[in-house]
């Protein structure tokens, strides 16, 4: 079930389709897959070309996967034990080349996650971002010191079936996507 809004406006067809499920399968993402999904979020743009995204990740059935795992606050573990990867996004908030704070370092993180999922949707395969996770016990696992910081988790994975879902999971799987009206995030600019 792949859960399409009705837009508006003509939307390109991988941002329509893309959302974010807590159903997935049992099928696993290739590490071929993972790097062409990761390739995908290095070509995104960032300011002064710093790339500041970082990814760290494990797949499902690992020590890693499972230490990451135990990263997430009790909302998100139920869903994502099925996910066949999870990722840690992070964020160099310093520039490279001088040290001095990079504050577009979130929004490139951003725009890298949303160049992932995109790729991602054109493979078929769906990604969750997560915001719910606990940032004292990742940053001590993680050893996240200096500029680098956690920005959220991702799971991804194909998608499964919905009915083997818990509530209040399987109720939010299948309620329908709705997004603001475009006017409200939109206005002409006038003098």
């Amino acid at each position: 079930m792949i859960k399409i809004p009705q837009t508006q406006y003509p939307v390109n067809k991988d941002i329509v389709n893309r959302w974010s499920p807590r159903a997935f399968s049992d099928a696993r993402i290739s590490e071929d897959q993972l790097m062409t999904l990761l390739e995908a979020a290095l070509w995104a743009p960032s300011s002064m070309n710093e790339q500041p995204w970082r990814y760290v990740y494990a797949h499902r059935g690992t020590p890693e996967f499972e230490t990451m795992h135990d990263c997430l606050l009790d909302g998100n573990k139920p869903w994502t034990l099925q996910a066949s990867v999870l990722i840690l996004c992070l964020a160099e908030k310093a520039f490279e080349r001088n040290g001095s704070p990079n504050r577009h370092a979130f929004h490139d993180v951003g725009m890298a996650n949303a160049n992932l999922f995109a790729q991602a949707i054109s493979m078929g395969i769906y990604g969750h971002m997560l915001g719910g996770y606990d940032f004292e016990k990742t940053d001590k696992v993680f050893n996240l010191t200096g500029s680098r910081e956690a920005v959220c988790f991702l799971a991804l994975g194909f998608l499964g079936d919905v009915n083997k879902l818990d509530e209040p999971f399987k109720t939010r799987e299948l309620t329908p996507r709705s997004r603001k009206p475009l006017e409200a995030i939109a206005t002409p600019f006038s003098l």
